[in-house]
């Protein structure tokens, strides 16, 4: 029970792409879907782990030494240099939409953890669940407000109210 409500959460975030129509879709087509997002995050979160191993690294250096060796070969032409760019741009162009896959992931279960660990501790100002959310100048503030509550508990050894500090903050610029 608990995986199915784990599931139907993690598809309401948007890890599985919506259909158009998702009145008229097919449970089929929905299902599909879901087993190409799926896929597809096993192969990034696979590719990226590779990518950043030293294995990974290692290849990538031979592979520039090799071409480098190769140049007065190939008398330094454009092919040559071309040979280089070309690859080095179309790897670089699929990594960015692989390793943007394992970083939405990997934000998503971190934001959710700490939602978590704010919702479980009695004393948590539960509005910071969901703050990702926020605008830049919420966020700021909000920093603004932590930094002004550090400073208050650093004078006093008793505990600082910290809702009355980012009320104080939140009054003070609207």
């Amino acid at each position: 029970m608990r995986e199915i409500e784990n599931r139907a959460y993690a598809d309401s975030l948007g890890t599985a792409p919506d259909t158009p129509d998702a009145a008229s879709a097919s449970a089929h087509s929905q299902s599909r879907s879901r087993d190409v997002a799926r896929a597809f995050d096993a192969f990034a979160s696979s590719v990226t782990r590779l990518a950043g191993s030293p294995v990974a690294f290692g290849i990538a250096a031979i592979t520039v030494l090799v071409w480098a060796v190769t140049g007065p070969l190939f008398h330094f032409s454009d092919g040559w240099q071309l040979v280089i760019n070309t690859g080095t741009t179309i790897i670089t162009f699929l990594m960015v939409f692989l390793i943007q896959q394992s970083q939405n992931k990997d934000s998503a279960a971190v934001h959710l953890k700490l939602n978590e660990l704010l919702a479980s501790h009695r004393a948590a100002n539960n509005r910071l669940i969901g703050i990702e959310d926020a605008s830049e100048d919420d966020l700021r503030r909000l920093a603004a407000a932590y930094l002004r509550l550090a400073g208050k508990a650093a004078d006093c050894a008793e505990s600082v109210d910290v809702d009355a500090c980012i009320e104080e903050s939140s009054s003070s610029h609207h």
